[in-house]
């Protein structure tokens, strides 16, 4: 059922589409429909310059991250889906938004690389979603940190996560509740507050789990968290799986629009386009990669560093462990005070 919007909305969503749809004709692509145009006006409460950026930071996101025609049905995203480490729960909010849960403990950075749990994250949000009462009212992100250890956080991960939902993901961001938070991630926590949007940092509350009952009644918190809510997250994912055979992604064809490349990098004949990577980067796993990079490690260098280890060149190096190649550095003229080039 197409949202009822005011009669400013409305205007807005015209106004919106007119402008988006100019691009995607320059592209030779079809253009967006009125639906994802009220998804990302509503998460930036009809600005329309702003939902614009909206848009073009998530098609560009997903680009850069891989989150590209999506196989749900296929390894490794089914296994990722049906962990129960990423779960929308079946109630909402007093004021109608919707919850999602991410369990920390549930995640093995030495099992799943970073690319899958995005995908993951990307895929069962955009079905949240899809509901105009989600669009209109909001999503509560709770990061239920309880019984996890340092073995299962990756501040890269987290600092993604959070600013993917705040700044490339068309859904009203509520707030962010980081519950049963350990002693040791207070110091990864103002690392990542550091690096977090102002706006953002003011929606994310660390909170302990007597204190989360403040920020949402009972009836809409999982047992395990204090509330009354039963959660079977692998039951209610593997429901959307089902629901979800032989659907179409209306994005996807956005998202396949190449980004500009300024890049002077010519491509050899081991390259691989960024699809082609992702999927190399999936059959490799965490473990493969770090195999992968050690190989790599032990092979000769296809040049030499005389200029970058001379004495007199040793305070120029940017990196100690990352030098310039006799045959591919740029020359700076020498200095009039008689100094040797770099």
């Amino acid at each position: 059922m197409a949202a009822t919007l005011s009669a400013e909305e409305e205007q807005a969503t015209s106004q919106f589409l007119e402008e988006i749809n100019k691009w995607t004709s320059q592209h030779s692509v079809s253009p967006l429909s009125r639906d994802l145009a009220v998804k990302f006006l509503m998460a930036r409460k009809f600005d329309v310059l702003r939902a614009i950026e909206l848009f073009h930071s998530y098609r560009e996101t997903r680009l850069k991250e891989g989150i590209v025609r999506l196989q749900p049905q296929e390894e490794p995203l089914r296994s990722e889906l049906l962990s129960g480490k990423f779960t929308v729960l079946s109630v909402r909010d007093p004021s109608g938004a919707s919850i999602a849960l991410y369990t920390a403990k549930l995640h093995h950075p030495n099992k799943t690389g970073n690319h899958v749990v995005l995908q993951a994250l990307f895929y069962l949000l955009d079905r949240a979603v899809e509901s105009f009462e989600t669009q209109r009212n909001g999503l509560v992100f709770i990061y239920d940190m309880a019984g996890s250890n340092y073995t299962n956080f990756e501040l890269d991960l987290s600092k993604k996560i959070l600013n993917l939902l705040k700044g490339a993901f068309p859904a009203r961001l509520k707030k962010v509740l980081i519950v049963g938070a350990p002693v040791w991630f207070r110091v990864p926590y103002n690392l990542l507050s550091l690096l977090l949007k102002e706006k953002l940092r003011e929606r994310v509350q660390m909170v302990k789990m007597a204190e989360l009952r403040l920020h949402l009644p009972r009836d809409c918190l999982p047992q395990h968290l204090g509330g009354l809510l039963p959660l079977d997250s692998f039951s209610w994912n593997q429901q959307l799986l089902a629901g979800q055979n032989g659907r179409v992604d209306p994005v996807d064809e956005l998202v396949g629009i190449p980004l500009e490349d300024s890049s002077i990098h010519v491509p050899g004949p081991e390259s691989m386009r960024p699809q082609e990577l992702l999927a190399h980067l999936g059959r490799l796993q965490r473990s493969g990669i770090h195999l992968e990079y050690e190989e790599l490690r032990r092979e000769a260098p296809p040049g030499t560093f005389h200029y970058a280890q001379a004495s007199y060149n040793q305070e120029r190096n940017r990196y100690g462990d990352v030098l310039c190649l006799d045959q591919t550095r740029v020359r700076l003229k020498p200095r009039r005070n008689g100094v040797k080039s770099f």
